[in-house]
Order: structure tokens, then C-alpha cells, then sequence
């Protein structure tokens, strides 16, 4: 459906483009300043651009339409563009006419992950049942951007149900969106095995960063459970900030699981991030949200006071050497995990020395106590979530279950809130329906997870979740990040590319991502974002052998990467000063070439 709108959407823009062309004076003048264009513009050129009259947010969002009807055909970043976008952009505009500006977002278009509550538009989490659905409340950060007077563009597309669905299922894929395509490598993979639709580089998800990396709008909002903010910011060459699990409001975003859920910034720098981080953080906790007790703003919630330069000038960084850089063997295993390949292992070299060179004290090596634990009952490397159904009801003695039953409790919750506006009731109801509708499009790769978590009961196996819950924070956190960094007095510990997301996402850590150019195909193993992040294409971002070899003649090209800066609970204000310098020093983003 959304196919058809775009040849109206692209006639739209263009005969309002001609409209304001014809309404210009006639009158002679001097030759006018070079256009102001959104793409690659930043938040402050958008907003220094509107103070100073060289561009209005009508403009602004009338250059997004375009942008998305010129190239969403070839990107499906879009679930759902707003109808209502001009007229809330020329509302916007007629404040700041009368001398009121909102916010440090005013007139600016964002969009928003399909999992998060909009009640002028709808919100589906990309699943088959919850077509058309519009929820009968907003969630608590739609309200803090309207509030700060962001002109919220369109929805994009996601992993269906953040990813947890299916074992299998490709990022960016969900049965009412499609195949979201990367805008570095927007073809789809030739290879038999995988010639589904999928692209042929990985997007990341189960947030989408497409959009924003072809300047479809400024920044947008994902959500994370386990790497779905941080994976798809490497995947599109984005800086995503994963806050600490309750910085920002949970309501009216559809759950994986409480514990570990939160909502981001994505953008394409350290400041534009920062701008939105402060942004969807509340001024106060909010009261449909207790986990948003857990951090004190900044004054103002501005986060922008921390973009220092120079802020690497005698920052502690630690580098975690086992498994994240070296091959590790955990103990009762005879195969060694992790690690890196030498190409990988040659650009963090590099990003060491750059650090250096800034004035970075590098504590190398500060391994994490549980990676490298001995005993097999404390190491977090034999620890791994339940997924799947060999990790089903009586497969599940030695991972943990709180995905499973998190998605049951909160799933289930969240249906109740949505009251006679719910689709389904329950998340019985939901799988029911999936398999009715499976000729429709539903579930094209199962839904092995949702069946896990539905043979959970919420009360009969609370003991089990309560003390699964209190190990994933234990090894991840009293034993794992918190213990390597109170040891080293550390500011932050760096992973390559996304691989502290796993470990972070536990206790609910924050984690800022920093685009570091491009990685060669075939360049590492790597450690995987987990859960609720993405499936990867089998042999994606390699050569391949066998069934998984390209066809003759088919050149992959090289993906987007870069690095983490990860931290204890409520650290964003110091991994952002870091970050920030660090992209300073480097400026290795690079726009897709479209």
C-alpha cells in the first residue's frame, strides 16, 4: 500500500515546489544566496538557516518529501510519512514568526521508529495484525518532541516487533514493511540461498537508520533491547547514543522487555545526537515510567555542554583484550571465540593511537572479570539469552530466560493499555492470528520466539526469571563492566564496532557509537550485538564459499563500521565528551552516495 502513495507523494512536492517557484515577486533583486539544502545539514545549520531567514521549516520538510519520494523506492526507509507534516511545519513556522520558539528542535523534521506511539499516524511495529492500528495515547517522548517543536516526519521502517519474532529474520525486515535496503549498497543479495528480497549489506536493526543516512530528515529515535540502536548506526555510518535503561521514557513504545528496552538518538554526528538525547529525556521521571528515576538530567537537559574537543585530554579509556580483540577459550569449551581478523585488529590499532595522540590514558589491557572467569558458573561467555526453539520450555537450564518472559509480561501489558483499540489481547491471540494470516505475508520466517515466550508463565516462573534477571546483572555488570572499570579507574572501556552490546545491554548501560570509515569484506569475525538487534545475512559482508559464493562478477562492497564507547549506568555526559572528540579528531563519516 504504502508503494502506491509514493508517485502522489513525488507529484505533491514537486507542484509545491512549483507553486512557491510562481509565487515569487516579480520584482528585480540581487542574486540570491546558494539554496539551503537538508542534505548532510546539521541541527544547527537547520536551525541557524530559520533564525536567519534563509529557510523555513516548511521548506525544510517540503526538501525531506522530495528527498523521500526521489529515493525511498530504492531505500524503503519509510513506514508511514505524516500527512499533516506541511501544515504542522508552516504552524511552526508562524510561531517563530511571533517571536516563540519551543525548543532546541524547533521546525526540525525527525521521524520515529514504528514502535513508538503516535496518534496521527499509526503504529504497527511492522506486523501484519497491528496494520493501520493507531494507539489511543501518545508515547511520553512524542510528546517531549513536540514539545521542543520537532515536526516528526514519518515513521520508519523496523524489524518486525523489534526483532523478536523470528531466529533468522534479516534487519529491517517485517511482513507490512518489506526489506529495508542500506544506502551504501542499495542492491539485493544475488545468492540463492539468501535471494529473498534481502539487501546484500546489511542494514543493521532492529531500528532503522536509512533515512537519516540519506538525509530523508535530520536525526531519528530507535529503540534497543540488545544493539537495535547501536547496530544500525554502524550499518548506516550513524553516531547512535544507547542511553542508560530509563534516561529515557518507555510509554507508548511497544516492549521486548522492561528490563533491558530503551529508546535512542540516531544522527549523523556527536552533536545531533546530543541535541535529541536531551530532547527525549524528561525535565522529571515520569510516572508511567519508574525506571526514568534512575538518572538526574543534565541542567536544562543539555547535553550539548559536553561537546569539548578536547575532551580526550586525559580521559581513561580501557581496552577489554579478551574476546573483544583476542581469541578467548572459556572454560569446558575446546574452541577458542571472539576476537578479531586482521583487518579489524589493524583499525583498532589505529583508533588506539588516535586516542593517544589526544591525550587518552589507554589501560590496555583491562579485560572484564566474567569474560575471563574461570569458573564455567561465572563466565559471561556461557551465559547466552534463550532464543529459538531449542532454547524452548525445558531446553532453557543454561541461558538466561528474561527476553522470553519479559516479552510475555510487558507484551501483554502493553495490549491491555491500548484498550478496545488492540487488534489482539494477548500474545496467544497474536501467534494465533500470525498463523492464520500466513498466505497474507505474515510470518515468513516463523516465530520461533514469540512461541518461547508465549509457553512462559508469568507467575509459576517468576522465581526462575527473578534469578536469571539478578545473573545477566551480576556477570554483565558487578562482574563484568562495573568491576573493569572501578579496578582501572576507567572513563570508558572501547569495543570494536558494536560488540559491547550484548554486555551493556544487561544492566541497562550506556554506550555511544562513532563511525570509523569503512570495513573491507570478509574483514573480522566479530562479536555479535544479540537479541533484538539483527539476523545477518549468512555469509553477509564476506566472499563467501559454496552456496553462500557470489555470482561470478559480483563485487560486495565495503560496510560501514566504527567504534564504542561504553560506560556505567548514567555515564552519557562523559562518553558523549569522549565520543565527540574522538569524531573530531577523525571525521571518517562519509555520506552514501545516492
Amino acid at each position: 500500500m504504502k508503494r502506491l502513495l509514493l508517485p502522489a507523494l513525488l507529484i505533491l512536492a514537486a507542484t509545491l515546489v512549483l507553486s512557491a517557484q510562481s509565487k515569487a515577486p516579480g520584482r528585480a533583486t540581487p542574486p540570491p544566496a546558494p539554496p539551503f539544502t537538508i542534505v548532510e545539514a546539521s541541527i544547527a545549520d537547520m536551525r541557524t538557516a530559520m533564525e536567519q531567514r534563509r529557510v523555513t521549516s516548511r521548506e525544510l520538510v517540503l526538501q525531506c518529501l522530495v528527498r523521500i519520494a526521489t529515493y525511498e523506492e530504492r531505500l524503503n526507509a519509510v513506514m508511514t510519512v505524516n500527512p499533516r507534516a506541511l501544515e504542522e511545519a508552516e504552524a511552526l513556522d508562524r510561531e517563530r514568526a511571533q517571536g516563540k520558539v519551543r525548543g532546541p528542535l524547533h521546525g526540525i523534521p525527525i521521524a520515529l521508529k514504528d514502535n513508538i506511539h503516535t496518534t496521527n499516524m499509526p503504529t504497527t511495529g511492522g506486523a501484519l495484525a497491528f496494520e493501520g492500528l493507531v494507539p489511543p495515547y501518545e508515547a511520553t517522548l512524542t510528546k517531549h518532541l513536540r514539545d521542543a517543536g520537532a515536526v516528526i516526519i514519518a515513521k520508519t521502517v523496523l524489524t518486525e516487533l523489534a526483532n523478536w519474532v523470528a531466529t533468522g529474520m534479516p534487519g529491517n525486515y517485517s511482513a507490512l514493511g518489506g526489506y529495508g535496503m542500506n544506502p551504501y549498497d542499495p542492491r539485493r543479495d544475488p545468492r540463492e540461498a539468501t535471494g529473498d528480497g534481502r539487501p546484500v549489506m546489511g542494514t543493521g536493526g532492529s531500528s532503522s537508520g536509512i533515512g537519516t543516512a540519506a538525509s530523508f530528515w535530520a536525526a531519528n529515535v530507535g529503540t534497543e533491547t540488545s544493539g537495535s540502536i547501536l547496530s544500525p548506526s554502524s550499518a548506516n555510518m550513524l553516531v547512535g547514543i544507547k542511553p542508560t535503561v530509563g534516561r529515557i521514557s518507555r510509554y507508548g513504545v511497544i516492549p521486548i522487555t522492561a528490563d533491558q528496552d530503551t529508546p535512542g538518538p540516531m544522527a549523523r554526528s556527536v552533536a545531533d545526537a546530543a541535541i535529541l538525547l536531551g530532547v527525549l529525556e524528561g525535565a522529571a521521571p515520569d510516572p508511567n515510567d519508574p525506571a526514568t528515576k534512575t538518572c538526574t538530567p543534565p541542567p536544562g537537559r543539555d547535553y550539548t555542554k559536553f561537546l569539548n574537543p578536547a575532551g580526550l585530554k586525559g580521559a581513561r579509556i580501557g581496552i577489554p583484550r579478551a574476546f573483544f580483540y583476542d581469541r578467548t577459550t572459556p572454560p569446558g569449551a575446546t574452541q577458542p571465540r571472539g576476537g578479531l581478523g586482521p583487518a579489524q585488529g589493524k583499525m583498532m590499532a589505529e583508533v588506539i593511537e588516535v586516542l593517544k595522540a589526544q591525550g587518552a590514558v589507554i589501560v590496555d589491557p583491562a579485560d572484564i572479570p566474567s569474560v575471563v572467569s574461570a569458573d564455567a558458573s561465572k563466565n559471561f561467555l556461557l551465559w547466552s539469552v534463550c532464543g529459538g526453539l531449542d532454547n524452548g520450555k525445558g531446553k532453557d537450564a543454561d541461558c538466561s530466560v528474561v527476553f522470553k518472559y519479559g516479552m510475555k509480561r510487558d507484551f501483554n501489558a502493553w495490549l491491555a493499555s491500548l484498550g478496545p483499540a488492540a487488534p489482539v489481547k494477548t500474545l496467544t491471540e497474536l501467534r494465533l492470528w500470525n498463523v492464520a494470516h500466513q498466505r497474507a505475508g505474515a510470518i515468513k520466517y516463523g516465530q520461533a520466539l514469540l512461541d518461547i515466550s508465549d509457553e512462559m508463565n508469568v507467575g509459576a516462573d517468576r522465581a526462575r526469571y527473578q534469578a536469571d534477571r539478578e545473573k545477566d546483572v551480576r556477570l554483565s555488570a558487578n562482574e563484568g563492566i562495573d568491576a573493569a572499570m572501578k579496578a582501572n579507574q576507567l572513563d570508558a572501556l572501547l569495543f570494536p564496532g558494536t560488540a559491547s552490546a550484548s554486555i551493556a545491554a544487561k544492566p541497562g548501560y550506556p554506550t555511544v557509537f562513532v563511525p570509523y570509515g569503512f570495513a573491507e569484506p570478509g574483514g573480522g569475525r566479530g562479536a555479535g550485538a544479540g537479541p533484538g538487534a539483527a539476523a545477518a545475512a549468512p555469509g553477509a559482508g564476506a566472499g563467501g564459499r559454496g552456496e553462500m559464493a557470489y555470482p561470478e562478477g559480483f563485487i560486495p562492497k565495503p560496510s560501514p563500521t566504527g567504534v564504542s564507547f561504553t560506560g556505567t549506568a548514567c555515564g552519557e555526559p562523559k562518553l558523549i565528551e569522549i565520543a565527540y572528540a574522538f569524531e573530531q579528531a577523525t571525521k571518517k563519516r562519509v555520506p552514501p552516495k545516492l
